[in-house]
């Protein structure tokens, strides 16, 4: 699985939990990019990834393996809307696949990491619902359109969104994507902008927020 600038963009943006002893779940964890930056930057933390794609968790185990925070990370071959965990999560995260309606790739692994048919909107809220610890978040990228559905799909069952940032390719082009905090917790919400382009390459702003992940 390639690093896409959306899993790096996620991983680098949410929150991340105030207690020691958090527990994570990286949906969807593909390569298990999100997964590793997270444990990164949460020492303590013990994170799971999960994919409904074997090959991709193999992947994924075999990245936390060969990581400095292997001990504390997890990778399992699993469908995200059968899971069960009794301990639950503080934070769960995806980059979660959004297409819909629209022509399918013929490859298996790439239609399934692409279109939202295998993990549809509304079945992965109330699954994370369902794992998420009291006052635990959950935290997503979408393009624009797809995310003001997951918005009004996520208020409705009792996940209202607390933090959003719109992010544009190119500074002063419209925002392509939304990433997006949602908790049960509430709060005020939080709204933010980033562009990734500046004059001349990377924007400042990019490169503050990703530079402790990058070689």
């Amino acid at each position: 699985m390639k690093v896409g600038t959306d899993g790096v963009l996620l991983g680098a943006w949410v929150s991340t939990p105030a207690r020691a002893d958090a527990r994570i779940l990286d949906v969807g964890t593909g390569s298990g990019l999100i997964a590793l930056m997270l444990a990164q930057r949460c020492p303590q933390a013990v994170i799971t990834g999960i994919d409904i794609d074997g090959p991709s968790a193999g992947q994924a185990a075999a990245n936390f393996a060969s990581s400095p925070w292997g001990s504390r990370l997890k990778a399992l071959h699993s469908d995200f809307l059968s899971f069960e965990d009794a301990e639950g999560f503080d934070l769960i995260v995806s980059n979660p696949p959004f297409f819909s309606g629209t022509l399918q790739s013929p490859q298996a692994r790439r239609r399934t990491a692409r279109h939202s048919d295998t993990l549809p909107h509304r079945e992965m809220i109330a699954a994370a619902k369902r794992l998420l610890r009291p006052a635990g978040v959950l935290a997503v990228v979408l393009p624009v359109e797809e995310g003001a559905g997951y918005r009004m799909e996520a208020f409705s069952a009792g996940l209202p969104l607390r933090r959003i940032c719109r992010v544009s390719t190119i500074e002063g082009q419209e925002p392509r994507r939304v990433l997006m905090e949602f908790s049960a917790s509430g709060g005020r919400l939080t709204e933010e902008y980033l562009s990734i382009e500046g004059l001349g390459g990377r924007s400042e702003a990019y490169r503050r927020l990703t530079q402790d992940f990058y070689l």
